[in-house]
């Protein structure tokens, strides 16, 4: 889902994730940024038994954050690598972005923290993607939590989360 072109101050964040909240609807992957405009964005991921009930919240407190668009993808999934170190290796977004490309694959959003990599893609494309991970850290086909080099490939069907 995408909250698009909001205005850039504070409460808007509360507001959205708070209705969100509210109606026990479970963001499992936010990004938010800002443009040359000074407004901002933001693209959130729940899952697809919520899907409907998230575009009908945020409907509700249009008034409030008053976005330009509300628009939603579906047939999405996200795809993490994690791995506790990091902050000690320097080049792993790049060889997971690298590794995304190389199949084809388009990253539709990424959200980082200290110990993961997630990205948003086509539903569609999951299988590949975790494949490409795996052969770049060098991950065995058996194992989907656990990965030498301390990293772990994490595919989590967001399908249509938007």
């Amino acid at each position: 889902i995408g909250v698009m072109s909001v205005p850039d101050r504070p409460g808007i964040a509360s507001a959205i994730l708070g209705a969100l909240g509210e109606a026990c609807i479970n963001v499992a992957f936010i990004v938010q940024c800002i443009d040359l405009k000074n407004r901002s964005h933001f693209i959130l991921c729940v899952a697809r038994d919520n899907l409907e009930a998230a575009l009908v919240t945020i409907e509700g407190i249009r008034s409030e954050v008053h976005p330009e668009e509300v628009i939603c993808q579906p047939n999405v999934a996200m795809v993490s690598v994690f791995g506790p170190d990091f902050r000690d290796n320097p080049g792993i977004a790049g060889q997971t972005f690298s590794a995304l490309a190389s199949t084809g694959i388009n990253i539709l959003a990424i959200s980082t923290s200290i110990s993961t990599i997630s990205c948003v893609i086509d539903s569609g494309r999951v299988a590949t993607a975790v494949r490409a991970l795996r052969e770049v850290f060098d991950v065995p086909s058996s194992a989907v939590f656990t990965a030498s080099r301390g990293l772990s490939l994490r595919s989590a069907a967001c399908e249509e989360e938007g």
